[in-house]
């Protein structure tokens, strides 16, 4: 399988990166071709609302020359795409949620019968981060994300939250069996 990871935490070696990290380990190690793109410092757009990638249903019709735009094409080689970021104010943060938002070009004519998506039939899986617990927290930002499925015909095949962090050194083998289940939900 090819696998997309999306990198959105700011540091390299953090919380997010350190188990994006042990994701991509555990893939490789059973045979998928994964590739990631660490998204901070990139020109990275938010959507303008103007709809002109409405007009090409089989092509990503965004207007923007950003960024944006390799990230979404590397999206329709994949297979499957796991979004990571730190929970930020109950949400992702602003680097993946301007992604998030761009892939409103990947599709068309939702609730009607012309309805098309570019990422029909892949997966897709959440991966966060936190200082605190899942509840009274991170529920949003998961809800949000299935929540895509419906307009981009995908499916959620793995989510993944890694609460009460402090230092990557500190996770410990919970995590790594979390991150088991994680794989193993995204492969089958």
């Amino acid at each position: 399988m090819n696998i997309l990871m999306l990198q959105g935490g700011a540091r390299k070696t953090g919380n997010t990166a350190h188990v994006l990290a042990l994701v991509d380990k555990e893939l490789q190690k059973k045979g998928h071709q994964v590739k990631t793109i660490y998204l901070h410092g990139k020109n990275l757009n938010g959507c303008m609302g103007c709809c002109a990638c409405k007009k090409k249903p089989d092509e990503i019709g965004c207007v923007q020359k950003d960024d944006v735009l390799p990230i979404l094409e590397e999206m329709l080689k994949s297979d499957a795409i796991v979004f990571s970021s730190p929970l930020y104010f109950w949400g992702v943060n602003a680097q993946l949620k301007a992604v998030i938002d761009r892939m409103f070009s990947l599709y068309t004519g939702m609730r009607r019968p012309e309805h098309h998506s570019l990422l029909a039939g892949k997966k897709q899986a959440l991966l966060m981060t936190g200082g605190g617990p899942q509840d009274n927290n991170a529920e949003p930002a998961f809800t949000a994300f299935g929540r895509m499925t419906p307009y981009l015909k995908t499916t959620v095949a793995g989510e993944l939250f890694v609460g009460n962090c402090t230092k990557p050194e500190n996770m410990g083998p919970a995590v790594h069996a979390e991150v088991a289940r994680f794989v193993q939900a995204l492969e089958a």
